[in-house]
């Protein structure tokens, strides 16, 4: 190894090894009281910033001492990898999978693969949703007849992302991927979000009310749309804020005309509707900056999943570790079996789940994504309306009716703007013809 190398190594390891051992001492002082949510949330973020922070030292180092251009050998091509990612003068297009060079669907073939990716999602998502609440606002029992309840929502989401990581590596290596030239280090901005956005939403359930949650979720479309703008700099049609606006109503409506039932709703308290805003803020981002990277580098959805997991295994893998968390879920997990088979099905459902997230963004962007999640909500209340006895009311109904509205209004204006945008250069080279 060179000096660069040498002092490039020793700037990782160095600030790594001293965040590792401050975030331990951190968590010792901070013994976390219960529903001190902030402080669980400080000691998670602070064992991401052992990964994250030399990462950002070592990006700089190497920008500034010119070692991504002059570096040769097997580090230097593992540096690039994560710093630059792959600069050859191949035709990415060239090798981009067999999905990617069909011809321009019809409207009925689009119309089939909006409706293949929206069953996909609702599946997966509304029985992981299920489990969700049931894991972390229900108690266990042990065959000794001893109730318990899991707590921490990290170990959660890292069981999560290390099924999903595995599923997409499988498939990599089952089905041929495009060449991949995204740097590494893209995806650990929208894998901290992703993390940090599942985390809020199973943190929630502790403070708010599952209605809450749904309605904080269905209006988060209007939050996309304003981080696409700063994100990708994008442009919404008109109809797509009426649209934006109407789903919102539709589920304001659904859920206010609903009637609560106090059995089985929490309180809301200002703890929840700060974990929610937080949801939002992070899951809007997590959606954009995936889209961006589908359309500066031309991944694969699969590659973008083995990505953001990637960085979600590192960085909550090593959270875990240095609060001791890992022991002891591991316990809960041998004292309670009935939760183990709870996170084997939750984790396959979020690992499908995420492939239809993946390629529903790269085929429809994360507009019409999070519409479909929307509409997801709807059938979770539905679901929670029909599993604890909750009736509906017709305003709940009339909810429903505006959602489904706003669906068919989205569906139809993008297709008619579209065919209009098709149809334009046509007019214009046959008004050309005639006047010749």
């Amino acid at each position: 190894m060179n000096p660069q190398e040498v002092k490039l190594t020793s700037l990782l390891l160095g600030w790594g090894a001293g965040l590792y051992i401050l975030s331990y001492f951190l968590q010792s002082l901070l013994r976390q009281e219960e529903n001190a949510w902030f402080v669980s949330l400080l000691l998670n973020v602070a064992g991401y910033a052992t990964i994250l922070f030399p990462g950002y030292l070592g990006l700089r180092y190497a920008r500034e001492s010119g070692y991504l251009d002059r570096g040769t050998g097997r580090f230097a091509s593992t540096v690039r990898l994560f710093y630059v990612g792959r600069q050859d003068t191949l035709d990415t297009e060239e090798l981009l999978p067999q999905e990617s060079q069909k011809p321009a669907r019809t409207a009925f073939q689009e119309g089939l693969q909006l409706l293949y990716c929206g069953i996909g999602l609702q599946v997966s998502y509304l029985t992981w949703g299920l489990l969700q609440e049931k894991i972390m606002t229900k108690d266990y029992t042990d065959s000794a007849g001893n109730t318990e309840r899991f707590t921490d929502a990290q170990f959660l989401v890292f069981v999560n992302r290390i099924l999903a990581f595995a599923v997409a590596c499988v498939v990599m290596l089952l089905r041929p991927q495009p060449r991949h030239k995204a740097p590494l280090y893209k995806y650990s901005y929208c894998s901290f979000s992703n993390i940090m956005s599942s985390w809020c939403q199973y943190e929630a359930l502790k403070y708010v009310s599952f209605p809450t949650q749904v309605l904080a979720k269905a209006s988060k479309i209007i939050p996309v749309m304003l981080m696409g703008k700063v994100v990708s700099r994008r442009t919404y049609e008109f109809y797509e804020y009426v649209v934006a606006v109407l789903i919102s109503l539709g589920m304001v409506a659904f859920l206010f005309g609903k009637e609560e039932s106090a059995r089985t709703d929490s309180v809301t308290t200002v703890s929840g509707i700060l974990i929610l805003v937080g949801y939002m803020g992070f899951d809007s981002f997590t959606s954009n900056w995936q889209g961006q990277l589908f359309k500066d580098y031309k991944v694969s959805s699969i590659q973008m999943m083995g990505g953001v997991n990637l960085f979600s295994c590192l960085l909550t893998s090593v959270s875990l570790l240095q609060q001791g968390i890992f022991l002891t879920s591991l316990i809960f997990m041998s004292q309670f079996p009935a939760f183990v088979s709870d996170c084997v099905i939750l984790s396959l459902c979020s690992a499908c789940g995420q492939l239809f997230i993946y390629h529903t963004i790269s085929s429809f962007g994360p507009v019409v994504f999070t519409i479909i999640m929307t509409i997801r909500q709807v059938f979770a209340v539905v679901l929670s309306c029909i599993f604890y006895g909750h009736a509906v009311t017709a305003t709940s109904l009339l909810g429903v009716v505006i959602v489904f509205f706003a669906l068919f209004l989205k569906i139809y204006c993008a297709y008619k703007i579209k065919q209009r945008r098709k149809n334009a250069p046509k007019s214009g080279a046959n008004a050309g013809v005639l006047k010749a």
